[in-house]
This record gives structure tokens, C-alpha cells and sequence, in this order.
């Protein structure tokens, strides 16, 4: 979750590119799983979710909550169009509403399909902290990290005895279902939440350092108030600062957006 102005002659399309590119992006390390393994792996968790938290009750249909996912896939719609998703158009990026105002979490599966608990919506304080929350949270999937996590943790020969063997399905979706309650590796949360601030400078709309917003706000609760999702995403002491550097090199703080349809979100949950 987790953003030099150059001049103003320049075409926007230019001026994105290049600012984008004075952050260094990191490479993707290697990946035993395929894209097409990470899209169909993905869609077997999803489907193994829906199932779960529908038959808690949970899982808010599109039909009968027309007006939230409205409100929520704008928002989702503007970061995913930023322009420098790897993967924009080979996953789904469907995103999904749990209603438990007592979680405040967000996760993403492999493939894409994102899912965002009511009580983190209800827990942030503005669109941009939203905006911000679910490029970090599109990052991991974009920058495929929960299957490199899988590899790194279960091994190489054990992944692709699995990826080979006939039982190779429900083996690994058990494996993948449970990355969402799993922690990242620093690298990763490091690299998600540079993305954040990238996809949010690309969207030409959100101030980039949205993620901070909210990491700022769970650190002056402290642990007695700490949201779900730092549980499984950790928090070192200097991540707030990560992002808010990233977004100064971008120049792309201080933006401020209207937060009418946010509340609105906010309240019909």
C-alpha cells in the first residue's frame, strides 16, 4: 500500500512517464508458476472465499448492494487504469465487499481478485488513504508475490512436484488460500507499497502517499487499536517515511480529493 515536476510543456503522457520513471523499479524475481497458473490458481481461491464468507453471510452481492460497488469499483477503476500495471488486461481485478466492521483488512488473491472488509473502509479517514490501501494491495498481485511467497516457503521440487502430480489442484489451492492470513516478506511490503505510490501518480488524481495516511493513523492508536490488516502486513518503522519519499520524488503529494462518494461508501456499509 501500498507516491520533480519535469516542465510544463511536456505532454501529460510524458510528463507521467517520466516521472514514474525516476523510481527505480524493482525486477521480478524468478517464478515457477505461469501467469495462466497464477489466473486459474487465483480464480480457484476466489471461488474457495466466495464460498466461505457467503455462507457466513459476509460476502455482499453486486445485486443487492448496486450502490457500494459502484461507489468502491471507482474508486478500484481509477487505480487499476494508471497505466503501468504489467497485467492490467490478463487478470480479472474483480474486487469484493466482506462485511465485518470488526476486520479491518484487505487482501488479494493470485489473478487479482481483491477483497476489502467493510471495517477497513469505516476505519480510514478519506478516499486517498482507500486509493492508497488498494494499490499496495494490487501491487502484491500484480508483482505476482504470493506465488513467489509460496515458492520461497514449500520450495521449488515441492511446487513443482505439485504443479505436476495429478493431486497438484486442491493441494496447492489449500497452500495459496492461505497466503491472504500470511505475512509478506519486508521486500515485498517495501516493493508494494512503492507500486502505491507509482499506480496512484499514474491515476493523475490521488495524492500517492495515501497508504502513509493510514499507516500513520494505526501507529498513534498503537496495539490496543491495530487494524487486522497490520497483522499480515508488518509495519516497520520506517515505511511511512518509504512512502512519503516516494511520493516527493514523484511530485505527487498534497493532492486533495472530494470525499463525498467516500463517506457515502462509508455510511450505506
Amino acid at each position: 500500500m501500498r507516491f520533480s515536476f519535469l516542465t510544463l510543456a511536456l505532454p501529460l503522457t510524458g510528463v507521467a512517464a517520466l516521472t514514474t520513471a525516476a523510481i527505480t523499479k524493482p525486477a521480478q524475481g524468478f517464478n515457477i508458476f505461469s501467469v495462466q497458473q497464477d489466473i486459474e490458481l487465483g480464480a480457484q481461491v476466489a471461488q474457495q472465499t466466495d464460498s466461505l464468507y457467503r455462507a457466513k453471510g459476509q460476502l455482499l452481492s453486486r445485486s443487492g448492494n448496486a450502490r457500494a460497488y459502484q461507489l468502491l469499483d471507482g474508486v478500484v477503476k481509477r487505480v487499476l487504469d494508471n497505466g503501468q500495471l504489467k497485467y492490467r488486461t490478463q487478470f480479472p481485478w474483480d474486487v469484493q465487499i466482506i462485511k465485518d466492521d470488526k476486520t479491518q483488512n484487505a487482501f488479494a488473491t493470485p489473478g487479482g481478485h481483491i477483497y476489502v472488509f467493510s471495517g477497513l473502509i469505516k476505519y480510514l479517514d478519506n478516499e486517498n488513504e482507500l486509493a492508497g490501501v488498494l494499490g499496495h494491495e494490487i501491487a502484491h498481485a500484480d508483482r505476482r508475490h504470493s506465488t513467489q511467497t509460496m515458492q520461497k516457503q514449500y520450495g521449488t521440487s515441492m511446487l513443482l512436484g505439485l504443479l505436476l502430480g495429478s493431486r497438484s489442484n486442491s493441494q496447492l489451492v489449500q497452500i495459496a488460500a492461505g497466503l491472504g492470513q500470511l505475512k509478506f516478506s519486508r521486500a515485498y511490503e517495501t516493493e508494494a507499497d512503492k507500486y502505491s505510490t507509482i499506480y496512484l501518480n499514474g491515476t493523475r488524481y490521488y495524492a500517492c502517499d495515501g497508504a502513509a495516511g493510514f499507516f500513520i493513523k494505526a501507529e498513534k492508536e498503537g496495539s490496543s487499536g491495530t487494524p487486522e490488516f497490520m497483522s499480515t502486513h508488518p509495519n516497520p518503522g520506517s515505511r511511512v517515511q518509504n512512502i512519503q519519499r516516494s511520493a516527493q520524488q514523484l511530485g505527487c503529494t498534497g493532492k486533495t480529493v472530494s470525499n463525498t462518494n467516500f463517506n457515502e461508501l462509508k455510511r450505506i456499509l
